[in-house]
């Protein structure tokens, strides 16, 4: 199949609007009509999984981690990216990144991490979604076709339910002018139509799915359509998450779990709070910005990567901060791309990389 086929469900899934404002998912390298057999699924770029990509003969990787992060100004050569961008350039290697937008759903890198920890009752922690509100005009024999275009292509979500929308009956006009072919009435006469006015709210990263969903469908030439700005956020997309353990854990054990389920050699943590663990905070990567938002969530601890020695000092006594490690918290985001693409395209060859990409040792 083409790039183009798999790029385009991923974006349906992790859409690239909702990657944060430095990232650089998407497609970073080759043509998104070039045909490919097989992809190889990994965390990050390196050159052994360059050399696995090339001699198993996959024509594409697609990684969490951007190979190309920052801009380039020249390819010469002499350091890890434009090497890596050169092999993959010269071996006809596709590289294709889905990062902090993968990050940033409901269903995403964070959801594989609860799942691993055993975390029941999840939600985003720092939602952060934008929201819009789609109000379309159609007549009364196509309002069904209408609204299942819309509410299938991803609008009508509110919390846990889905296909919500609302319809009110009413009556429209217009003039036929020179030059139009009306669906209805007759050029250059005023015509009223019985009509029904569709309301669903559209998460901003889909509108232009769902605006295009629903054009296909609309039997008119013009279709009358408007887009209302919302102040309400998407529960549904943002930062982090936010879960309870089955039972509440001493906070000793909790450590213990968190190294066994992560297979991490070492865990950096604050000081240890005189309760049990039930309510946890996590974030896989990077995730020191959200620490406020853990703790204001009532969180007894915060399991995420990258911390720095000053973060340590805040919440003493109130919060667990635990550094489980950047490549442990998201390891598990291979089988999430592979379980996904897997049920899509169950006869497209996937496979993950069998080299363990992260830098990080420990004595």
């Amino acid at each position: 199949m083409t790039i183009n086929e798999l790029s385009r469900y991923l974006e349906n899934f992790a859409p690239l609007a909702l990657q944060e404002s430095y990232d650089n998912s998407g497609l970073l390298i080759g043509s998104p009509e070039k045909e490919v057999e097989k992809a190889l699924i990994t965390l990050d770029v390196t050159h052994e999984v360059m050399d696995e990509a090339i001699a198993l003969g996959f024509g594409l990787i697609i990684a969490h981690h951007p190979l190309i992060f920052k801009g380039l100004k020249r390819l010469r050569g002499g350091n890890l990216v434009e090497d890596l961008v050169i092999k993959a350039v010269k071996n006809d290697v596709a590289i294709y990144a889905i990062h902090t937008n993968l990050d940033n759903i409901a269903e995403g890198v964070n959801a594989r991490l609860a799942l691993q920890l055993g975390l029941q009752n999840t939600r985003i922690l720092s939602p952060a979604g934008k929201l819009k509100k789609l109000v379309v005009f159609c007549p009364e024999s196509h309002a069904e076709v209408v609204r299942e275009a819309v509410l299938n292509a991803g609008a009508g979500h509110i919390g846990n339910y889905s296909h919500c929308s609302y319809t009110t009956a009413g009556e429209g006009s217009f003039k036929a002018l020179e030059g139009t072919h009306p669906f209805v009435g007759k050029q250059g006469e005023i015509h009223f139509e019985k009509e029904v006015r569709l309301e669903a709210i559209v998460p901003e990263s889909l509108l232009d799915v769902v605006l295009q969903a629903m054009l296909v469908v609309h039997p008119y030439e013009e279709v009358a359509y408007d887009i209302y700005t919302l102040e309400n956020t998407d529960a549904n997309a943002g930062a982090g998450m936010l879960g309870e353990l089955p039972e509440a854990m001493a906070p000793a054990d909790f450590l213990q779990r968190v190294k066994n389920r992560l297979g991490t050699q070492a865990l950096r943590h604050g000081l240890l709070i005189g309760r049990k663990v039930k309510k946890v905070a996590i974030s896989g990567g990077s995730g020191s910005f959200l620490m406020g938002k853990a703790f204001a969530s009532g969180a007894d601890a915060f399991v995420t990567a990258d911390l720095k020695y000053h973060d340590f000092f805040h919440y003493q006594n109130q919060m667990i901060l635990i550094d489980a490690g950047h490549y442990e918290t998201e390891q598990f985001t291979k089988d999430l791309l592979f379980e996904l693409l897997t049920k899509k395209f169950p006869n497209f060859a996937l496979q993950i990389s069998k080299f363990n990409t992260n830098p990080v040792s420990f004595l």
